[in-house]
């Protein structure tokens, strides 16, 4: 019966595909980007901007950060043209929703910015098409191997493809659980003494919900959801790095979609979806419904914890890592992150790898730490979060801490590094969607999404991408 559940999707043959650098890869860039060739006029980039460092090597640097966080960024790229007097970092704020389309066209014309910061999942497609430089060719062996014993392990799944670092990370995102004490004592609940046990948390949502008089939901207890988030918690995986395959349809796998499809059926698919229409949520802070009091317990990332300061100042909360189930692993999850990356064609190479480095703590990791507090961002090493700076943040905001004790969890996965990476999330959450609709069974929506995905590997073989 075991075997049944071990069918497994290889991605090796795409290591078959034409050079990364040739031609054949150029032509399907340009192909896919005939595609979004009517955006380019409302994309066009703003003209060149004033320097205040003329004398020095211009290093074009593209981010997607906007209002507050523009700031933060124009700051450190101000700080780093401050400390030497070769090169200048101009920053320019592309807007997210055509950045990657600005990218990919700027590439293609042969005039790509020196560095970017990204977020999106692009890192093994971008890889494989050859428009990425290695950014471990240019450390020597020794700074290799020490990046590598330095990092956190979340930091290298990020950032490396097929043995290489393609991005450096500057800010790491984790995910774990925000609680409402008050909320808890008022049930009979110990918050002193938040389980260590998944099942125990849904049973302790359960004492927590609250319902009108037509029995519908007006505060939620806790509701897991978001099948790529849990599957680490029981132990299963997405990808297999050893055998460099797409896992899906896997005992593992297939506990974790059955049991959160079996709380969504327990809870009642139609008062959650009732409840989460009434809930504003049109802003990234203020509402937030944990906040509000809608939630008791709900799972969310770091930057959390800043807003909260910032925006409800006197709300009493704590936070806990997501607890396993029974057989599962502990300070597990899913996790992303803000990289540097540096484009094939880049006029400075050198000048955008001393900007990474300056940012990122690879050079001086008590220097880089204050622009992490600024950012309200996890470390890409143990050396920064050492950092006093760093310290005495985690002192300002101490429900921070409970992040960066799971950032070192090798339990900590990301998206499964293929070139498809985008497309198997798309599938992974429609599976997720149709198990937690009731539409179909949970087997059946991982049998699906294995299907789906084997037709998208032969696909891309078949067109040579």
């Amino acid at each position: 019966m075991a075997g049944e559940y071990s069918a497994t999707v290889s991605s090796r043959g795409l290591d078959q595909a034409p050079p990364s650098s040739g031609l054949r890869r150029l032509v399907v860039v340009l192909l896919n980007l005939l595609l979004v060739g009517s955006l380019v006029l409302f994309f066009a980039l703003p003209g060149p901007q004033e320097r205040s460092y003329p004398q020095r090597e211009p290093v074009r640097f593209w981010h997607m950060w906007s209002g507050e966080w523009k700031d933060v960024v124009d700051g450190i790229a101000a700080e780093f043209n401050k400390s030497q007097d070769k090169y200048e970092v101009i920053a320019l704020s592309v807007p997210g929703a055509s950045a990657d389309y600005k990218f990919l066209l700027a590439v293609a014309g042969g005039d790509p910015p020196d560095c970017m910061a990204q977020w999106n999942q692009v890192i093994p497609a971008w890889a494989d098409q050859g428009m990425l430089v290695p950014l471990d060719t240019l450390m020597s062996p020794a700074e290799w191997q020490d990046f590598q014993a330095s990092a956190y392990p979340v930091a290298l799944k990020i950032g490396c493809y097929k043995g290489h670092l393609y991005g450096v990370t500057t800010g790491i995102n984790i995910w774990g659980c925000y609680y409402n004490p008050a909320h808890l004592r008022d049930a009979g609940l110990d918050p002193d003494n938040f389980p260590t046990d998944l099942d125990e948390v849904w049973a302790w949502g359960q004492k927590l919900n609250r319902y009108d008089e037509n029995g519908n939901l007006t505060r939620m207890g806790f509701l897991p959801g978001w099948c790529q988030m849990y599957v680490p918690v029981f132990g299963g995986s997405f990808y297999d790095p050893g055998a460099d395959q797409v896992t899906i349809y896997t005992p593992a796998n297939l506990h974790a979609l059955t049991w959160l499809a079996d709380k969504h059926k327990e809870l009642g698919y139609d008062k959650v979806v009732r409840f989460q229409s009434m809930l504003n949520t049109g802003g990234f802070s203020t509402e937030w419904p944990f906040i509000s009091g809608q939630y008791s317990i709900t799972v969310d990332g770091q930057w959390r914890v800043e807003q909260l300061a910032k925006y409800a100042p006197d709300l009493k909360y704590r936070t806990a890592p997501i607890p396993p189930p029974k057989g599962g692993k502990p300070l597990a999850g899913w996790s992303n992150g803000n990289f540097m990356i540096i484009p094939k064609g880049a006029r400075h190479v050198a000048g955008a790898w001393e900007f990474i480095k300056f940012w990122s703590g690879v050079e001086n990791p008590e220097r880089a730490a204050k622009f992490y507090t600024r950012g309200g961002w996890l470390p890409l090493s143990p050396k920064i979060a050492r950092a006093p700076v760093y310290q005495e943040y985690l002192r300002k905001y101490p429900q921070f801490k409970t992040f960066l004790d799971v950032l070192p969890s090798e339990n900590i996965q990301t998206s499964a590094p293929v070139p498809y990476q985008v497309f198997l999330g798309d599938m992974i959450g429609r599976a997720d969607d149709f198990a937690m609709r009731g539409t179909l069974a949970p087997a059946q929506a991982l049998k699906d999404l294995e299907r789906n995905v084997a037709q998208e590997i032969e696909r891309r073989r078949r067109f040579g991408l």
